[in-house]
């Protein structure tokens, strides 16, 4: 039995996880489950699945939930201390990294510490200290991706030597907006963004979907997953998602990784590499899909996708700021407090304000953080 510990359990990934795993029972075993503060899901999951060990970010629902679940042998933990201590709990075979944005940084970093397996869904921690995380970890040995373009890279890359590499594309829906001209975004209500069309996910992820962020952070992660300079990794737009992401070599062969989209496949596959699991999904019917469309993204009208590729570019301490800067300005438009094309102005002036300088710690990284947050709420307007 695999020992597994879910980092975001009541997000989608982490719900999504856990609906595998219980299609599997017989080979996982939930040893934790972390949450910020949603106390109500965390107690139906826990109830489910009878982990050992939950732990909430919020110190206020742990209380409540930990007198909620006195009926049960469960230990209840609490604040960024807990989730670290779940992170890296020694018994842990496997740890799922699912929280959403910079708050599963420091957990998840504290389990590639202790050189744990990490099944990384968390975007973040590659995007702002992928250049420290490369010095501690061995990259696709002791983290899986569960991105479901990255985990299609993995598998199209699996004994391949890197030389033989001509270049990797990653291909996007396009999310809802895709053609929208630049007027129509001026007037984009929230209803509309968060319209993905293939896709089920969280806010913040379906807002980084349609501003192309996502696919920013998508870049970045390939780079320090695979190794890969960044002149080598390229974006299409393919609104089927049908074609998860492709590796082209020098020879002029593609490979690519084909399927539904239906993110229970990459998790299953970062929960039990290298074997595979079966599933009961309906199969992917190409007759039925019939046509697979690709188009460049327009980097003019996504701007987000042109700074992240800039972030890049720049190094050190850019690319925190252009995801604190970026999470930010989305909470903003949630909030109905910007308008849709506020969030690549908002991160434009915070990463043409930022003096880059070495990550050398995870100090660093969380300075960097703090400054672009700082600075980006700083843009916001006041009311």
């Amino acid at each position: 039995m695999k020992k597994v510990i879910i980092l975001g359990s009541t997000g989608s990934i982490g719900v999504n996880t856990l609906r595998v795993i219980q299609e599997h029972q017989d080979k996982y075993e939930i040893l934790g489950l972390a949450t910020h503060k949603n106390s109500s899901l965390l107690e139906s999951q826990a109830r489910k699945f009878n982990p050992r060990i939950v732990s909430l970010y919020d110190d206020e629902a742990a209380d409540k939930l930990q007198k909620k679940l006195i009926d049960l042998d469960i230990e209840v933990w609490k604040g960024l201390q807990g989730t670290v201590q779940l992170a890296t709990h020694p018994e842990a075979d496997l740890i799922v990294s699912a929280i959403v944005g910079a708050a599963g940084l420091i957990p998840t970093y504290a389990a590639i510490k202790a050189r744990k397996r990490v099944a990384l869904a968390n975007k973040e921690t590659l995007v702002m200290a992928g250049e420290l995380i490369a010095k501690e970890a061995d990259m696709l040995e002791n983290i899986i991706p569960i991105d479901s373009e990255h985990s299609a890279l993995f598998q199209s890359l699996t004994g391949v030597d890197k030389k033989d590499i001509k270049r990797i594309i990653l291909t996007a829906s396009g999310g809802p907006l895709r053609h929208y001209t630049a007027a129509e975004m001026e007037r984009v209500s929230l209803a509309e963004a968060l319209k993905h069309p293939n896709w089920a996910m969280g806010k913040k992820i379906t807002i980084d979907s349609a501003t192309l962020m996502n696919k920013g952070f998508e870049v970045i992660e390939a780079r320090w997953l695979f190794d890969m300079p960044q002149e080598k990794i390229e974006v299409t737009i393919h609104h089927q998602s049908i074609v998860h992401s492709m590796v082209e070599f020098i020879d002029g062969a593609v490979i690519a990784q084909l399927g539904i989209p239906d993110m229970r496949i990459p998790i299953a596959y970062a929960l039990s590499y290298p074997e595979r699991l079966p599933n009961q999904l309906p199969p992917l019917d190409l007759t039925q899909v019939g046509t697979l469309t690709f188009e460049k993204p327009d980097l003019n009208l996504f701007a987000c996708l042109r700074y992240a590729y800039c972030a890049l570019e720049i190094g050190n301490t850019m690319p925190a700021v252009l995801n604190a800067a970026n999470e930010v300005a989305v909470q903003a438009f949630l909030t109905n407090t910007i308008k849709f094309l506020d969030i690549p102005r908002i991160i434009e002036k915070a990463i043409d304000h930022h003096s880059p300088s070495p990550i050398l710690s995870l100090e660093d990284v969380l300075a960097a953080d703090q400054w672009g947050r700082e600075m980006a709420t700083s843009l916001l307007p006041t009311r």
